[in-house]
């Protein structure tokens, strides 16, 4: 039997309910902040990946994740250094970083770029 397509709305309720009830659980707050950004609420899924970064705070992902928001949200300085971190802390997806749609707003400044060759070239 086919599995009905996904519905982004009770998703999002389902981990919000289960956020409520624990708060300081890392892996739903991780998914609460990309149903926000999928959904166009970038100010809440901001605030989620801000808070992932505190609850992993050497987690390259999340760091990566939160320069994303803050891309998205057209905090450039602030999304670099995210970005800065999450490569300190071992990202290394050049290609996915390259093509990923939340950075647009980034990928012109040669801080960017700067960013992009600490980076394996993709293979």
């Amino acid at each position: 039997m086919a599995r009905p397509p996904s519905d982004i709305h009770f998703e999002t309720r389902f981990f919000e309910a289960v956020h409520r009830r624990d708060p300081r659980y890392p892996d739903v707050v991780e998914i609460l902040g990309g149903l926000y950004t999928k959904q166009g609420r970038i100010a809440e899924g901001l605030k989620m990946d801000r808070k992932l970064v505190r609850l992993r705070p050497e987690n390259a992902t999340a760091h990566y994740n939160l320069a994303c928001s803050l891309a998205l949200s057209r905090r450039r300085p602030e999304a670099l250094r995210a970005l800065e971190r999450a490569i300190d802390l071992g990202y290394n997806d050049r290609e996915w970083m390259e093509q990923d749609p939340d950075l647009v707003g980034l990928k012109k400044l040669p801080a960017f770029q700067k960013l992009l060759a600490r980076l394996p070239p993709p293979s």
